[in-house]
């Protein structure tokens, strides 16, 4: 019990760190800022995260949306640092 609320603890701790960081593609285009994520309630893994949109942006504009948001797979996460850097390929395919 105690080792699942140290794990939910670092999981809410990292998600609060990246609130409104930037989201760039390896290759520079700025997606957006990091609005929210979707998270799987059964084992706290980070399943996606939801993006604002930057009107700029041609990958923001073919992504998925939801409900206005740009859909990005965590799994695209290459780095986290002052931005969030995503593997533009697992965006768009």
């Amino acid at each position: 019990m105690i080792q699942q609320m140290v794990i939910i603890m670092v999981k809410y701790t990292i998600a609060r760190q990246l609130a409104s960081k930037r989201i760039v593609t390896s290759r520079g285009d700025e997606i957006g800022r990091l609005s929210d994520m979707v998270v799987n309630e059964n084992t706290g893994d980070i399943e996606s995260m939801l993006i604002e949109p930057n009107s700029d942006s041609k990958i923001a504009r073919k992504a998925e949306h939801e409900n206005g948001l740009v859909k990005v797979p965590y799994s695209a996460v290459i780095a986290v640092s002052d931005v969030v850097i995503v593997d533009e390929r697992e965006i768009t395919e």
